[in-house]
């Protein structure tokens, strides 16, 4: 057909590009992101003070939690901050790690396509380079999961880089000991759900020293009547997820009276079905009962003229925990209360006031598989942060109990990978060896950016490592963040969990 015009409608701001700018745009928006967190890396990180959106300060030296605060319009930094963010929600750790790492995998790729490279040649030998990362590396060594000071040294080395590191014996006991506490075995699986059964609940006030693991579960609710106990020895607790109140309709409901006595009879049914459900509580002798809905007035007093004590509109996932820390079940209809729901396992309940609240206490139970972990500090903001070192320290012990393997830290893996890497492309030809080239010097970024970190001679120190990385059983040689001195990772005792470097590798190269 002759004469047809195709006509493209855009907005007034939007802009078109295409080819060799958009390659330099992409790899220019990395480099901007990557340099903000930079610093961000080993021992000698710095702090950053961002202000979020709604006027509060973040104050932290996580990857993830700088730039999930930053504002991006630039496709590619988006899918920076995506590449972090799934680093966090896979390992848990190693989220600058994974930033510095891409950001220089893509600077390597500019040389290639200066040089007039094919893309799809480039990402062929990507593709190709990927073999290296496939697990178990040769360097990566078995851990004992039972020796509980190994364990802590592992867990230190990823605390050691956080803000935390000041109460580093402390943080490793408590991530160490929240994380057994939830670790189940069934059937030969083994289920380890922090998120779900390792609650932290921050508290302002009082020292850092007085952060500590409960055996059970905190929550932040009073009894409902003041004349309620609150104090209970060995408590056998009920837990429900239905309202101890006159049932409404569920639609729109009209009742028309045409006599007195009708409006009383309608009174007393309320009444009657309240004593009801009470009495069917009531029949399983527990003393304590929690639901996740509301309680009428009346059914406070039946409860507290039984001597039980009550607590109203917990949240679910707080009701969970408590059913898996006391064996308790949660039912949903009062009258299908058996023996075999009430939950025996708790030693004690009690309710304190800590500061202006109130927090209800089910602690000293038999084997629980859910735990609360309380948090002390000076500030909301400090409390913030020190959360986030927690949650990455327990992801870490998480990730060596499921996946017992270890490699050196302090740059050694990478410097070892690229050396393979290295000798691998000097038995190519033409355009395939580049990409090996490329990610090889990618992965020196780490020990490069550990080094000026320290404020060391980058050049010198990574020339030396350079050259001792081709000496025969030197695998484990690194950086020593603290003062860019190279040292055997071994003697020093920093490792990192495989799951981790392998996650980042990848995320990082593809």
């Amino acid at each position: 057909v002759f004469g047809v015009v195709f006509l493209f409608v855009l907005g007034q701001n939007v802009k078109r590009e295409s080819g060799r700018k958009v390659q330099i745009g992409n790899i220019t928006a990395a480099k901007t992101i990557a340099d903000i967190i930079r610093t961000c890396l080993g021992p000698r990180a710095m702090m950053k003070m961002l202000l979020d959106p709604m006027g509060g300060i973040v104050m932290t030296n996580d990857g993830n939690a700088i730039l999930r605060e930053i504002q991006v319009q630039h496709p590619a930094a988006k899918s920076m901050i995506e590449i972090s963010r799934t680093q966090d929600e896979e390992v848990g750790d190693g989220t600058t790690s994974v930033i510095i790492l891409e950001r220089a995998s893509w600077g390597g790729g500019t040389g290639h396509t200066t040089d007039g490279a094919q893309a799809l040649a480039v990402s062929w030998g990507r593709a190709q380079g990927r073999d290296f990362f496939s697990p178990p590396s040769p360097s990566s060594t078995p851990v004992d999961v039972s020796n509980k000071e190994l364990m802590l040294k592992i867990i230190k080395s990823a605390i050691n880089t956080k803000a935390i590191s000041r109460w580093a014996e402390l943080a490793c006991s408590i991530a160490l000991e929240a994380v057994r506490t939830v670790e189940l075995e069934e059937n030969g699986r083994k289920e380890i759900d922090i998120k779900k059964y390792a609650k932290v609940e921050k508290i302002p006030g009082g020292f850092s020293e007085d952060c500590c693991v409960l055996r059970g579960i905190m929550v932040n609710k009073d009894v409902t009547h003041p004349r309620m106990r609150r104090l209970i020895k060995n408590p056998r607790v009920v837990l429900l997820d239905c309202s101890l109140e006159y049932k409404k309709g569920e639609s729109q409901t009209d009742i028309e009276i045409t006599r007195e006595e009708d409006f009383a009879r309608i009174l007393q049914m309320e009444e009657e079905y309240i004593q009801q459900i009470c009495e069917d509580l009531m029949r399983v002798k527990p003393d304590l009962v929690i639901t996740e809905k509301g309680i009428s007035d009346l059914a406070q007093h039946y409860l507290m003229r039984a001597n039980i004590s009550a607590i109203r509109r917990v949240r679910k996932t707080d009701n969970n925990r408590i059913a898996r820390a006391c064996g308790a079940r949660i039912v949903s209809r009062t009258d299908e209360l058996r023996e075999e729901d009430v939950g025996t396992g708790a030693g004690l309940f009690e309710v304190k006031k800590i500061g202006d609240e109130y927090f209800a206490f089910i602690t000293d139970c038999k084997e629980p598989k859910a735990c609360t972990i309380v948090l002390r500090g000076a500030s909301k903001e400090i409390l913030a942060e020190v959360e986030r070192n927690l949650q990455d320290a327990m992801q870490v012990c998480r990730n060596v109990l499921l996946d017992p393997q270890l490699v050196p830290g302090g740059g050694a893996t990478e410097m070892a990978v690229a050396h393979a890497l290295t000798e691998k492309s000097k038995g190519m030809t033409g355009v395939e060896q580049w990409p090996y080239r490329a990610v090889a010097q990618a992965l020196e970024v780490i020990p490069r950016t550990l080094i000026q970190n320290c404020g060391a001679s980058t050049i010198r120190v990574l020339t030396s490592l350079r050259a001792k990385h081709t000496q025969e059983g030197s695998q484990t040689w690194g950086v020593n963040g603290e003062n860019g001195a190279l040292v055997d990772m071994k003697e020093l005792g920093i490792w990192e969990p495989l799951a981790v470097k392998l996650q980042t590798y990848k995320t990082a190269v593809e």
